[in-house]
């Protein structure tokens, strides 16, 4: 029998370890041959990521490197694919991968005796100098195709990049000019390199400020010579409103692209010599999204002529589209949402995918038979899956009758329930980007607050991804309004249904999510506390060097150019508007963050001093944009559950108490 008890004070199973141990997902898949490998994060190992094979489908999962390597790009400060690797018929795999903490390009042989050997020179700055991503390895030339990101100075955007080519022999690890530059600078940004089957044509991406690529992208065509050489480069699709997220070629020597030309990514056939562009299957959903790394793939080309594609609405699934016909299977199986992640071996194709009721795991398909199954980082339930939340798929009403998508996790704990007269509190959960999406798949870090009877709702607000270029356009010159409004907007719709405590509301987010918190806290006096996780507070600091190359002209969309609306951006930023925060707040926040720095949070809290305003700052040493060790994770859900606690009139010493400043 369920022991009754008041929301929020259930004893649960999912403590903060174990939410935090389990945190991060498998990325990166590829074939080697007929293994599979892939990179899955160490949270116990210093919040490493590891490169993983799996020798056959049966076989072990062997970890490739020992710490402390750390197989992770710095790309555009976000990464990319960091690895690649190929079959030989002597001496087993050869693999290429960029280790973190140099960001140099290594060679290794796992199955040989020998260590990693550099490829690429050592940067004159750890992390800074050179950086790679994307490889391509290209055998027969004895080279690494692949993303060079150069800084040509101290600022962040003091940087070029171009596709560049790495000879295999270390030529190059001792000689920058050995490295052999493909492409010119002329665009800011550029993807890795696709060769089309026959080696004379190549294919990439590229976009320039202040587009952001979700914005309007270029698909760039150049003929491959003897030598080596890219020629007569020249732009097939793309624009200032187009958005190109991916090429690749067809077996057949079709070019494939994803582009939202529509108003909504999906997959085209390309002539190369005109530019047309034939829709293989129009659907109001996706298959394609927004290019925060350098690498994924939506789509996968299979020798057969058919294409492994993800789609949907909203998150996305696996399934094999007939190019001639438009029929599209989706693959059978419980997974609902699946990474943009795809490698093809023969028949099979293997991704990463999660749902509801499993965290994310490598999947692999077998086109022939039908079958799907889990071939890496099995999902292991490592608690009774009966404290998991029960997820609802809701979609609400905000301001001009504006469409919101959102997911709710109401308490849940199987041996507790709450009093028949008590409303539970509820966290509003502000996702990132803000071009990004909360897809609806099995999180602890929810569980955690639901399993104790704290509710949580994800908002996919106005402006993420998902839902079409339309939806993803709400948010030009409205960041800060749309976010903060549709958040609002779910948050008293669940008081007004009766599903949540309409005292007992708060609001969290990390990154773009700590800007939509902060901004929340100022504005809406919905909330009666917030956890802020490595925010934006300060937009004119933010356009005015504050943060990394890629986002550097973000704004200009999300809020409009800095020189036409300077009281826009004032206005807006919670740095300037100390006196409208009356609700406590916890301040959560990497030092080593150099996205969102942590000047912006201490500016933030020098002016807040003398508020009297209940909250509490934690800055994490060897963190960045994105927690990954398990002792700063623990901290971090402690102190925020801490805040609800004292917040809403909880009483359970099992945690330990957040001191709150004034």
């Amino acid at each position: 029998m369920a022991t009754t008890g008041p929301y929020g004070s259930w004893p649960s199973p999912i403590d903060a370890s174990l939410a935090a141990s389990h945190d991060g997902r498998p990325d990166w898949v590829g074939m080697v041959g007929d293994e599979v490998w892939w990179t899955e994060p160490r949270p116990a190992e210093g919040g490493r990521r590891a490169l993983v094979r799996r020798r056959s489908p049966d076989g072990e999962e062997v970890s490739v490197l020992p710490p402390p390597w750390n197989v992770r790009s710095r790309v555009v400060e976000y990464g990319g694919q960091p690895w690649a690797g190929a079959e030989r018929a002597v001496g087993g795999p050869l693999v290429v991968f960029v280790n973190f903490a140099d960001q140099r390009l290594y060679a290794y042989e796992p199955d040989g005796a020998g260590d990693p050997r550099p490829l690429t020179p050592l940067s004159p700055v750890a992390g800074g100098g050179l950086r790679w991503a994307d490889p391509q390895l290209r055998r027969d030339r004895g080279e690494v195709w692949c993303v060079l990101e150069e800084f040509t100075g101290p600022a962040p955007t003091d940087v070029r990049r171009v596709i560049a080519a790495v000879p295999l022999d270390g030529s190059a690890a001792g000689d920058r000019a050995a490295v052999r530059e493909l492409s010119d600078d002329r665009h800011r940004f550029v993807t890795g390199p696709r060769l089309s089957p026959d080696g004379r044509r190549v294919v990439w991406i590229a976009w320039d400020h202040p587009r952001m690529p979700w914005d309007g992208t270029e698909l760039k065509l150049a003929e491959v010579s003897a030598d080596g050489t890219f020629g007569g480069v020249r732009t097939v699709l793309g624009g200032p409103e187009e958005s190109v997220a991916q090429a690749d070629w067809a077996a057949d020597g079709a070019l494939l692209v994803a582009t939202d030309r529509g108003g909504w990514w999906n997959v085209h056939r390309v002539d190369p010599a005109t530019g047309r562009a034939t829709n293989l299957c129009p659907r109001e959903e996706e298959f394609g999204g927004p290019l925060w790394t350098i690498g994924p793939r939506w789509f996968a080309p299979l020798p057969g002529g058919t294409v492994a594609v993800l789609h949907g609405l909203g998150s996305a699934v696996l399934g094999i589209l007939d190019p001639e016909t438009g029929d599209l299977v989706d693959a059978a199986g419980p997974w609902t949402a699946w990474e943009p992640t795809l490698a093809v071996h023969g028949t099979r194709v293997v991704g990463v995918a999660a749902s509801p009721r499993s965290a994310y795991e490598v999947v692999e398909l077998d086109t022939c038979t039908g079958r799907a199954r889990v071939v890496g980082a099995a999902h292991d339930d490592p608690v009774d899956p009966a404290n998991y939340p029960e997820p609802q798929i809701r979609t609400f009403t905000g301001p001009a009758g504006r469409d919101i998508n959102a997911h709710v996790y109401p308490p849940h704990n199987p041996d507790h329930i709450a009093p028949a007269d008590e409303l539970p509190p509820y966290v509003v959960w502000a996702h990132g980007g803000p071009t990004g999406h909360a897809p609806l798949v099995l999180d602890l870090q929810i569980a955690y607050f639901t399993s104790r009877g704290i509710g949580v709702a994800e908002v996919n607000y106005g402006g993420s991804t998902g839902y079409g270029r339309e939806y993803r356009n709400r948010l030009r010159e409205q960041w800060g309004v749309v976010d903060v409004e549709d958040c609002a907007a779910v948050a008293l719709a669940l008081a007004a249904e009766g599903t949540a405590d309409p005292d007992r509301l708060a609001i969290r987010g990390g990154s773009a999510g700590g800007w939509t918190a902060a901004v929340s806290l100022a504005t809406t006096g919905v909330y009666a506390c917030g956890t802020i996780i490595y925010p934006v507070l300060d937009l004119v600091g933010w356009a005015s060097g504050g943060t990394h190359d890629l986002e550097s002209r973000y704004l200009d969309t999300l809020v409009g150019p800095l020189d036409e609306y300077p009281a826009r951006y004032r206005d807006r930023s919670p740095v300037e508007r100390p006196d409208r925060i009356t609700a406590p707040f916890v301040l959560l926040q990497g030092l080593d963050d150099v996205i969102c720095p942590p000047v912006q949070a201490e500016r933030f809290l020098a002016r807040m001093e003398g508020r009297e305003v209940p909250h509490a700052y934690l800055a994490f040493e060897g963190e960045g944009h994105g927690f990954r060790r398990v002792e700063t994770m623990v901290r971090a859900l402690e102190a925020e559950l801490s805040l609800y606690i004292q917040t809403f009139g909880i009483t359970r010493p099992d945690i330990p108490l957040l001191e709150l400043d004034k």
